[in-house]
């Protein structure tokens, strides 16, 4: 069985805010996900976790660090 934390993980990423400054639009139009602020520096991308896998390579291949 899945614990929480994990499948939290595979359905968001979690990053400041001023790393997507600028990378919001593209992130929108090419991937099915939700950006929310979390807190006033922080955002989370939310999505499944097809999305999330696709959306954290797209961010890896800008020079952004994923975790």
């Amino acid at each position: 069985m899945s614990n929480a934390a994990r499948l939290r993980d595979s359905t968001q990423i979690v990053l400041p805010r001023a790393v997507l400054e600028g990378l919001e639009p593209p992130l929108d139009d090419e991937f099915t996900v939700t950006i929310v602020a979390d807190g006033e520096d922080r955002c989370r991308v939310i999505g499944s976790p097809v999305e999330i896998k696709a959306t954290s390579e797209f961010l890896v291949r800008r020079g952004i660090p994923v975790q």
